[in-house]
């Protein structure tokens, strides 16, 4: 058992971790196609910064509560950025893109807890199988994500190269 400002003050040599009720759990790491769709991620909202108002933030740490800390993998931020290290202010948008690694049920499990704490827009996006789903009342495959409140459409086109 760690705490949680014992984590928050610690820095992993390889990939970040996550803090959950006191335990540090790791992440996935990126393959080719996951590393792939993130990339394009923050390209498509780098490209959308100005115009809507956005600030495109990928791999931070966001504190959910005192006792959970998550790293989606990208977050967006409207309209003001965070002022926090470490935002206990839900974003905008969390976008998490699935590695080969992942479990659906705590993927699941994850984004429910972003709804949960608030964050409009909580996406998944799967690389593998080049997929994109909304997580509003569950999980949900759609063919384009939306943010209606900004006018923000992103399709398929947008994530996966061909």
């Amino acid at each position: 058992m760690v705490s949680v400002e014992s984590y928050l003050r610690t820095s992993f040599a390889d990939l970040d971790r996550e803090f959950k009720y006191g335990v540090i759990e790791k992440r996935n790491p990126a393959d080719v196609p996951h590393a792939t769709a993130h990339m394009q991620l923050i390209v498509f909202f780098a490209a959308h910064r100005k115009m809507h108002q956005l600030r495109v933030l990928p791999g931070l740490r966001l504190r959910i509560h005192d006792q959970l800390v998550r790293i989606p993998d990208i977050s967006v931020f409207y309209p003001d950025a965070p002022s926090d290290a470490v935002p206990s202010k839900p974003p905008f948008i969390i976008v998490e893109v699935l590695s080969l690694e992942d479990r659906m049920t705590k993927v699941r499990a994850k984004l429910e807890e972003y709804r949960e704490w608030g964050i409009p827009h909580v996406w998944l996006v799967d690389p593998y199988e080049r997929r994109m789903y909304c997580c509003e009342e569950g999980l949900k495959e759609v063919g384009t994500l939306r943010a209606p409140e900004i006018g923000l459409e992103m399709t398929p086109a947008d994530i996966f190269e061909e």
